[in-house]
């Protein structure tokens, strides 16, 4: 077991002052594999402190100088990408061929994409006689999730970073060691003391710091929407700006003319990805009731081609669950979707058959709009089937949802498909299973959140406009 008794702090790792420590366990096994340390309201505060002394050296380098450190923080993470995909399909429960390519591969992607970024931003405009600048917002308290955790981190820290700002990092207590071994990378990469921090910690701890302390002048938080609403309350009494990633219940839209063995095989792919602990699952599919009965096979056997395995299997398509709490929590919505009349398409309420690991059975059910699994966010490998019979009838239902994070929409014309879209509130949507963009804003409407991130629209939330009003 690796035992991590410090933080990051200015540049050093100074030992933490409680004794009090998070135990981060195999989600494949349920066996402790690390521990880090709890911190401590002070130590938070000693790391915004050094973040704000070391804010006006780092924002005055010019930006290839800081694009050159993002470069060699990617390049840190390529050679540790064994280490660091095993951590995380550890600490996640993603199998490792994925953890490796879509957690680790991201972020190795995303610091040099940011790197890019930095080079080619126009800093500066003229408008009339005024001269526009844009100047880093400052100290940034960033506050990261468990699912996605390096690339979360990444899409925070090294946009901030590269836009001039310094940081202190609160990741998740739940997977925090790849935060550990990239704050090790950092170091190694010759980065400014104080430019990044770490302090892990509980939120209502270390994270309510950030949200409140005057020295920082942003917070961008990943999680839950529960949780997003009291990093915003805690913020707003600073008037910080706020970032928030929150949740959503996105829906894929199958048209009547849609091919629908890959509409269904699409959505399916989708909703399951990191067994479903993905904020822009695509958790609802939305059909049209005259094709039901031709779906419901198609989805049953797409659900058989995900077996569960354990995360470091090479053989494994689905892995377990982050932890316990995580796991109960998906079993007991599966539980109540049956006992409100759900119809079982795949899966249900029925024994993974693992003796050891954080494992759900796959399960798709069909539901109606109002029931609770129709609306809550369930975050696991769940999905919930909606029947409709015209189309308006279909966007209704695709906004009916207090979220607008992601959704997809499948028809065989693709200009039907794009109209459809267009009527979706929601921050993106896959046409006819259209491939992620790290490139592309990403985000959401209404409860999802507000602010974007990913390339230079995610570069932008940590500017702030200046204007230079010149004599004519």
């Amino acid at each position: 077991m690796q035992i991590y008794p410090s933080h990051y702090i200015n540049g050093q790792w100074l030992k933490a002052q409680s004794s009090q420590v998070f135990e981060v366990v195999e989600s494949a096994t349920e066996q402790a594999m690390a521990t880090v340390p709890a911190g401590t309201q002070a130590e938070a505060t000693q790391a915004v402190l050094a973040a704000r002394a070391a804010f006006e050296g780092w924002s005055a380098l010019s930006a290839e100088e800081r694009a050159v450190y993002l470069d060699k923080i990617s390049a840190g993470l390529k050679t540790r990408i064994d280490e660091m995909g095993t951590a995380i399909a550890r600490e996640v429960g993603m199998p490792i061929k994925l953890a490796k390519a879509v957690q680790v591969g991201g972020p190795i992607w995303n610091w040099a994409n940011f790197a890019k970024v930095t080079r080619g931003f126009a800093w500066e405009h003229k408008v009339g006689n005024s001269l526009v600048v844009r100047e880093p917002i400052g100290v940034v308290g960033c506050i990261t999730p468990w699912n996605f955790p390096l690339n979360q981190i990444t899409l925070k820290v090294a946009a901030a970073m590269g836009a001039g700002c310094t940081v202190v990092l609160k990741p998740s207590e739940v997977a925090p060691v790849n935060a550990m071994i990239l704050a090790e990378i950092i170091h190694e990469a010759g980065v400014p003391a104080g430019v990044f921090n770490l302090v892990n910690g509980e939120g209502p701890v270390v994270g309510e710091v950030l949200a409140t302390h005057p020295e920082v002048d942003m917070v961008s938080f990943t999680g839950s929407t529960r949780a997003g609403k009291r990093v915003a309350e805690l913020a707003s009494q600073s008037v910080k700006r706020v970032a928030l990633e929150l949740g959503g219940k996105s829906a894929s839209v199958i048209l009547p003319d849609a091919d629908l063995e890959a509409a269904v095989k699409g959505t399916v792919s989708a909703c399951l990805l990191n067994s479903g602990q993905t904020c822009s699952a695509h958790t609802r599919m939305l059909l049209p009731e005259s094709l039901y009965e031709q779906a419901k096979p198609l989805i049953a056997a797409a659900f058989a081609k995900f077996t569960l395995g354990p995360s470091l299997e090479e053989t494994s398509k689905l892995g377990p669950l982050v932890s316990a709490v995580q796991r109960d929590r998906v079993k007991a919505f599966i539980k109540q979707g049956i006992a409100e009349g759900a119809e079982v398409i795949a899966g249900g309420d029925v024994d993974a058959g693992f003796d050891k690991g954080f494992y759900v059975q796959p399960t798709a059910l069909r539901v109606k709009p109002n029931d609770t699994l129709a609306r809550e966010e369930i975050f696991g490998p769940v999905l919930v089937v909606l029947t409709y019979k015209e189309e308006d009838e279909a966007v209704r239902i695709a906004n009916d949802t207090i979220y607008g994070l992601g959704g997809g929409v499948w028809s065989k014309d693709e200009a039907h498909a794009i109209r459809i879209a267009r009527r979706i509130r929601t921050g993106q949507v896959d046409i006819n299973g259209g491939m992620f963009n790290s490139s592309a804003p990403f985000g959401g409407y209404k409860q999802s959140g507000n602010g974007r991130e990913n390339g230079v629209y995610g570069f932008e939330e940590f500017l702030e406009f200046k204007s230079l009003q010149l004599k004519a």
